[in-house]
């Protein structure tokens, strides 16, 4: 809903359970102000439920649930309105005596107003009133009058200034009135008072209804919260199975991508499968390679999942739900128990083999270290092929070459590798399932810039089957990264061959439309003729019918319209005859005379001329 748009009515955001506790109380009186709390979050409520009609619903089954056991009292709203405006003041309707008190109020207020004005006007005149004139003090209106004059005005002092300068004097002439308004502003908050109790006593039978509504708009609110944060980091809802099971397609680490997202850096996605035929993945590699932190990508993601988050991961991703989720990470070594770290590492240890099952998931980083690398390598062993036994799915992250040996020899437990650039000494923070990986000891010495006779000394004190097996796994892990380039080469010589070919069938088609078209523009063409040609017989027709109408010899006349509408096949022969014979004729022009050879200009025929007759001349043909 988020991603598309839409609006969802929730805009209660107050925690006021301690007004809604209150109100189920016996004796206990709310405020205005806490009233219309409760009227906005019943109004929040009617507007949900309003929201959730028949089609919605349907449409939204999850979020229905939450509101599926309540429903919304439109009496709470009416009782508050009766009593309370807008702005959380007790209306003058709400009692009569309530109107009758303010009333008299009203009118006690003017006629201080009008005595109090009328006496600040006389003693302005007589230069007894300071600047300010008059203020408040004690809830009653004073004058503010020279030090030096106060004993001209009869009245109650009721203080002076800081400087001394200034006396406030309340004047004997509005005493009575002053004291008839505190009485009846004293019986104002009385009624005000009863009035609020009665209300809060009316209101106390839907406490717990009020409770329901406030936890609804709690519900909706903690939905929200997910789907926004959900939308920064990209999550999606995977394939949820009920088994112990994990199959990650491009998932992130959530802080990780927010943190490079804002600082405008790639991701690297990880890719792995853990189920029954695999179910412990050994990750080795470079220190500072990803190792860790792809161990934690998977455990966050998992924990996410299980506490109802969705998670930044391909939808088409597959993960199940575990009983147990054990995690070891770090230096736990305790000063408090006498703990060292290998103490601590083993008393984790031991509580994950005795607990494990194949309901677990646990993740171990780092297994074995803090102690001598051929004991504690041993353990390690013991330890992951335990676990492998119970049937555990987990991740472990070593530089022990033991454990990498053993990944290939043990059912259940493989290989991974967090790949380096060892041309460049850089890691590239990406996951590869199948093989070990080197530690690249000697490579990241040459980076940081160690003397080159240290290295070369160091690798001669390495035992020599070590130092080729690492050799072995560095090539090995060159070569694959060298396959990976030319696969991704070659991926893109795909992708541009079929940008070829799809241009190529472009082409094709525009050319085979192009065609269509000359074919019809040819058609039209052809067309056009006709009727231009059809309509040069109308005219002929037309011209031979008004000579045949004047001409003597009917029967000639008759021939010439045959010929011209039977003896169609032999146009051809006759235009070329024509041709020749307007290639004889010289136009010589001049008048035309009896005598005279002419040719026709209507159907071109070549004649002698006869007679004239009127202005139009006409010929009969020789």
């Amino acid at each position: 809903m988020l991603q598309s748009g839409q609006h969802f009515p929730n805009e209660f955001t107050h925690n006021i359970g301690k007004e809604i506790k209150l109100l189920g109380i016996p004796g206990a009186v709310l405020s205005g102000e806490q009233f219309l709390l409760i009227r906005r979050l019943a109004d929040n409520t009617g507007t949900i439920f309003r929201w959730f009609d028949a089609e919605r619903r349907m449409a939204y089954p999850a979020l229905t649930k939450v509101i599926q056991d309540g429903y919304y009292e439109k009496l709470i709203i009416h009782l508050i309105d009766e009593i309370l405006d807008e702005t959380g003041q007790v209306k003058d309707s709400a009692s009569e005596e309530l109107g009758n008190i303010r009333m008299n109020l009203y009118r006690k207020r003017n006629e201080l107003r009008k005595v109090f004005d009328k006496i600040v006007s006389k003693l302005n005149k007589q230069g007894y009133l300071a600047d300010i004139e008059e203020s408040f003090l004690n809830g009653r209106r004073v004058l503010a009058v020279f030090a030096e004059q106060k004993r001209m005005i009869k009245g109650i002092l009721h203080g002076e200034s800081d400087s001394r300068r200034t006396t406030f004097i309340e004047p004997e002439e509005t005493t009575s009135l002053n004291n008839d308004v505190f009485s009846l502003e004293n019986e104002e908050r009385k009624e005000v008072y009863k009035i609020l109790r009665k209300l809060t006593g009316d209101l106390s039978m839907y406490a717990s209804l009020l409770n329901n509504y406030l936890e609804i708009a709690g519900e909706f609110d903690f939905i929200r919260a997910k789907a926004k944060f959900a939308v920064e980091y990209n999550g999606n809802y995977p394939v949820v199975l009920d088994k112990a099971h994990i199959k990650l397609v491009q998932a992130y680490h959530p802080l990780l991508f927010l943190y490079n997202k804002v600082h405008k850096k790639p991701t690297i996605p990880v890719d792995l499968s853990l189920n029954d035929k695999q179910r412990i993945l050994v990750i080795s590699g470079p220190n500072a390679g990803g190792k860790t932190v792809t161990l934690k990508t998977v455990g966050l993601l998992q924990l996410m999942l299980q506490s109802g988050l969705l998670v930044p991961v391909h939808p088409d991703s597959e993960m199940g739900i575990f009983k147990q989720i054990m995690i070891h990470i770090g230096d736990t070594q305790s000063l408090e128990f006498e703990l060292s770290t290998y103490s601590s590492h083993l008393m984790n240890m031991k509580h994950f083999m005795e607990n494990a099952n194949g309901k677990t998931l646990f993740f171990i980083d780092e297994l074995g270290s803090g102690s001598d690398p051929n004991l504690g390598g041993a353990f390690a062993e013991v330890i992951m092929e335990e676990l492998a036994i119970k049937h555990s799915i987990g991740i472990v992250t070593t530089h022990y070459l033991n454990l990498k040996v053993m990944a290939n020899k043990v059912s259940g437990i493989i290989n991974g590798a967090m790949q380096f650039d060892e041309e460049n000494l850089l890691p590239m923070y990406k996951l590869v399932v199948g093989k070990p990986g080197s530690s690249y000891t000697f490579s990241i010495a040459e980076r940081i810039g160690l003397e080159k006779r240290l290295i070369e000394k160091a690798r001669k004190l390495v035992d020599a089957d070590h130092f080729t097996l690492d050799k072995l796994l560095n090539r090995t892990e060159q070569d694959l990264q060298q396959i990976d380039q030319e696969k991704a080469a070659l991926k893109v010589l795909l992708k541009e061959n079929e940008a070829l070919k799809k241009e190529m069938q472009r082409v094709l088609n525009k050319e085979v439309h192009q065609q269509e078209v000359e074919k019809l523009q040819l058609q039209n063409r052809i067309a056009a003729d006709k009727i231009i040609y059809l309509k040069d017989m109308e005219r002929r027709l037309k011209a031979m019918v008004i000579e045949w109408r004047k001409a003597e010899d009917k029967d000639k006349a008759v021939k010439m319209i045959q010929a011209l509408l039977f003896q169609q096949k032999e146009k051809p022969a006759g235009e070329r005859q024509q041709k020749k014979m307007n290639e004889k004729c010289e136009e010589i022009g001049g008048e035309i005379k009896i005598g005279l050879k002419v040719r026709m200009k209507q159907n071109r025929l070549v004649g002698i001329v006869k007679e004239i007759r009127g202005k139009k001349q006409c010929c009969r043909l020789v």
